[in-house]
Order: C-alpha cells, then structure tokens, then sequence
C-alpha cells in the first residue's frame, strides 16, 4: 500500500493517478473528506491528517510500503521558518513511529544552497529527514513549467508576460509536473537503502522569451515577455499581501544568479514547454 500526501495539488494529483492506473494499493493523505473523495471515489483508501499531526500522520503511513511526501509550501514565511519546522517536527515523530518501508519527498533544484532563500524550507527538510534511519529518495525538481499558469490571463488579454526571471533571452532548467509525478510513482515502487537523491528537469532548459513564444502558439496570438524590474519586487510583493518577501526575492535572486541550481546531472522527463503550456490554456477556457 502506498501513502500519498498532496493529493490536492498538482505534483501529488500525478502520483495518485498513476499508481491507481496501475491497479496498486493507495491511501490517499488529505486535510479533509470533501478535497479527499474524488481518489476515494477512484478506490483509494482515505486518511485525514493535518502536516503537522504526528499522530494522524503516523496512522496515515502505517503499514505503508511507501509514502509520498509533498511539504505543503510557504510562499511568505515567518522569519526563522516556523511553519517548515513545525511540518518536519511532526513528519519526523510520525515516520519513525509508522516505519514504511521507503519515503519519496518532492524537493528542489538548490535544496542545497548556502544563500538563505524560500528554498532553504526544502534544504531543512532534507538534512532533518536524512538523518532517519528510513529508505529516502529526494526528487529535486528543476523550476515548473506549470508556473506559467499565473501568466495566461496576461497572455490573452494583454499579449505580454512578465517575468521576474531575467534576462528574457537566458534559459532556466524547467520541468513538468507530469514528468516529475510519473517519477516519483516510479520511485515509491522501488527498492533501495539509505539516502538518494534523483534531480529531474525537461527536455531541454527554458527561457521567459520561450514561454512568451510557447503562449503565442497556444493562443494563436503574438504574446512577448516582458521583464519585470528588479527595485519593483518588494513592493509588488508587499501590494500582494506578504509580510517578508525577502526569502521569495532571493530565490529569484539565486535562478538569475545562477547559485540556485542543480548539484549534479539531473534526468530529464519528456513533457516539452508547448504541451504544459498548451495544457494550461485549455484548462483556463
């Protein structure tokens, strides 16, 4: 039986599918029934559990021959990281208590960055649960092509993308979140000792003037990228609502930097920047 957590996103929506496809086993890790009963209705076994009750989560993954683990993110953190640290203080008490058989955690490109950032949350993550003494994979994923579903509003009516990575002509390691699902199902249904780490990115690295020209074709509408100009950050952010937008900016700081990046060689899936983001413009009509 496989546990997964995140069966309300997209990465964790990926992974539930397909083991269900193949006629496996799966417990399906919701905060509530109501988001919870679409894989329940599929034949998945449902298990309530907040990310940080140790306890519901220990029932979650018990008797488990693995469990998928999506960190629920915090896109405006409290300074410290609070919220993460509360999250690997549960998941820790509750995997050591269930013992399944082997983990798989949704991590990132740059998860081992020194420079502090929104991605450090994922770098705690993966030096607490290292230490188990549990199966561990972590998937560094490279930045998601699925990001760009903030952009097709802006596409469509405006013909213009903005982009906080910069310069427009630089490519970024990208993925989709199809690929990154198909090979975190592939990795629970392995088996393995000790500490791995997989990194995954596209077919090949994306730049914000593809993206622009990957709209323009969806839409059959010329649409360009515009950049976004760095001294506008903080306040753009601080206009949205977030109270410490420091950790997001140096984030960005770190792709257009070039210090957020993968430690070794990463796989590359097979979804190309035209499908997701055709796939993207047909689920916003």
């Amino acid at each position: 039986m496989f546990a997964i957590t995140g069966v309300t996103g997209q990465v964790g929506g990926v992974v539930i599918n397909h083991l269900l496809d193949a006629r496996l086993p799966v417990r399906a890790v919701a905060r509530n029934a109501d988001k919870g009963k679409v894989w329940q209705d599929r034949g998945a076994e449902l298990a309530l559990a907040e990310m940080t009750d140790a306890d519901a989560l220990a029932a979650a993954f018990s008797g488990a021959d693995g469990v998928f683990l999506l960190i629920p993110p915090t896109f405006d953190p409290t300074p410290g990281f609070p919220e993460v640290r509360a999250v690997i203080d549960a998941l820790t008490t509750a995997l050591l208590k269930a013992r399944p058989a082997r983990i798989v955690c949704l991590s990132t490109i740059g998860a081992q960055a020194t420079e502090p950032n929104l991605l450090s949350q994922l770098g705690l993550v993966e030096q607490a649960l290292s230490a188990l003494s549990l199966p561990i994979a972590f998937l560094r994923a490279a930045w998601f092509m699925e990001n760009a579903a903030w952009d097709v509003a802006a596409a469509r009516e405006t013909g213009i993308v903005p982009s906080f990575l910069q310069p427009l002509h630089k490519a970024y390691p990208m993925v989709s979140v199809a690929d990154v699902g198909e090979r975190a199902a592939t990795l629970l249904r392995e088996t393995w000792t000790g500490t791995r780490i997989f990194e995954l990115q596209g077919p090949k690295p994306v730049t914000p003037d593809n993206i622009a020209a990957a709209f323009s074709r969806a839409l059959g509408k010329p649409v360009s990228a515009e950049v976004v100009a760095r001294d506008s950050w903080e306040g753009l952010f601080r206009g949205q609502g977030m109270t410490n937008p420091t950790p997001r900016i140096r984030m960005i700081d770190g792709f257009n930097d070039g210090w957020i990046r993968f430690e070794g060689e990463p796989e590359k899936g097979t979804t190309t920047l035209d499908t997701a983001i055709r796939r993207l413009v047909e689920a916003a009509r």
